[in-house]
């Protein structure tokens, strides 16, 4: 098996055991923050804000340094690095005693994490540019399908075990992702004495700058749209349905609806972004993520919400490997990690703005609002991506983004 190949397989493995341990953590938080001793309602969705978005806020400012460290010293040492910082840190959260302490250790496992970005990274630069598409598409099952599909699993676990036990098993996923990249990733890195570019040298050597701001601003707003009730998911079951004492397994299951379908759509959605040209694909997954937000908002039962969740899969499928493509194929290989963790200070944003956006608006307009102003976003950045990469593409340059079929 090629090299890219084989770590694309175990970078697979390992974003999946990342997300998912991460992830396992959304349904249970603003339950875990009421064992903690917080007891008032607008108070709880206050700080599951608070407490889920710290992390998104501090990877965001951290990104681009680790990116930079990245191009200097290889991505292998990243992925160790983020893999066993965090096991040790989210296994510590299991052992707090007030919201205070849980949240200043989910800042620290945001000065420390990484994995994921780092996969990106080190997948787009060892993988062919014409199965990129494909490559990305794949890693995407792994940490979009883990990150909606670990709800799933930590709810069932808090059901068995008790809340404090899935930071204790997310502690164990982490640590087995850090196992496997340990011994069975491979990356040929020559590290470099070269004094690396800074940020404004970075720029200047960008080909399509627009192109690149387009899509910080696309990952910003899907992952605020993917993490906006994140947070507070937990409690809007619990108001459709009032009478389960299952709040935290059917918040779980809500989430592995989107998970699934992305891991079934991802390869495939990558496959067509190679095709068609990604600024396509990226154009109509805005617009459907758009609109099946709003029925979101009007659901009368948890069944409805998961086939809604469902449907959203697809687009988020659509969504991430296409954005991960452009990137790539505007961006030179030597400047990929620093790129890439701007990229992410972007997604991580996009997390923290979406948790605290959609705490603060439940708390104040409801949670059903929080459906109908995460769809507007949605559909505003559409317009956006339209007028910012379909208006200022030549055609000449819009044909080279298409990766004609070689079976054809």
């Amino acid at each position: 098996m090629e090299l890219w190949k084989r770590n694309l397989c175990i970078c697979w493995v390992g974003s999946f055991a990342t997300s998912s341990g991460l992830s396992q953590i959304a349904p249970v938080l603003p339950l875990y923050i009421e064992h903690l001793g917080v007891t008032n309602l607008p108070e709880v969705e206050m700080w599951s804000g608070v407490a889920f978005g710290i992390t998104g806020l501090m990877m965001a400012l951290v990104s681009p340094l680790w990116g930079s460290a990245a191009d200097r010293y290889g991505r292998k040492p990243m992925l160790l690095r983020a893999s066993l910082g965090m096991a040790i840190i989210v296994s510590a959260m299991g052992f707090v005693s007030n919201v205070y302490q849980l949240v200043g250790l989910r800042l620290l496992m945001g000065l420390i994490s990484g994995f994921n970005s780092g996969s990106i990274t080190l997948i787009a630069t060892q993988t062919p540019r014409e199965r990129a598409g494909w490559a990305l598409g794949t890693l995407s099952t792994g940490m979009v399908g883990g990150s909606l599909l670990g709800p799933l699993i930590g709810g069932y676990v808090a059901e068995l075990f008790g809340y404090r036990s899935v930071f204790l098993s997310t502690g164990c996923l982490l640590f087995i992702a850090f196992l496997l990249t340990l011994f069975l990733v491979k990356e040929h890195f020559v590290v470099s004495d070269e004094k690396p570019p800074n940020t404004r040298e970075v720029w200047r050597l960008i080909p399509n700058k627009h192109l690149l701001v387009a899509m910080f601003i696309t990952t910003f707003i899907l992952q605020l749209a993917l993490f906006s009730i994140e947070p507070i998911i937990s409690v809007y079951i619990k108001g459709l349905i009032p009478e389960t004492s299952h709040v935290a397994l059917i918040a779980g299951m809500v989430f592995a609806a989107s998970g699934f379908a992305s891991m079934l759509a991802a390869p495939r959605m990558g496959k067509l972004s190679d095709k068609i040209g990604p600024h396509k694909v990226v154009f109509a997954a805005l617009i459907a993520a758009g609109c099946i937000f709003i029925p979101q908002a009007f659901v009368k039962n948890e069944w409805q919400l998961l086939g809604l969740r469902f449907l959203l899969g697809f687009s988020s499928a659509a969504l991430l490997p296409s954005i991960n493509t452009l990137i790539k194929r505007t961006t030179p290989d030597k400047l990929t990690g620093r790129i890439f963790g701007f990229n992410q200070s972007a997604q991580f944003l996009g997390t923290f703005s979406g948790s605290v956006l959609g705490g603060q608006t439940a708390a104040y307009l409801g949670i059903r609002a929080v459906f109908l102003v995460t769809s507007a976003l949605l559909l505003l950045n559409a317009v956006w991506v339209y007028c910012n990469v379909f208006g200022k593409m030549t055609e000449n340059v819009q044909k080279s983004w298409v990766i004609k079929n070689p079976a054809k």
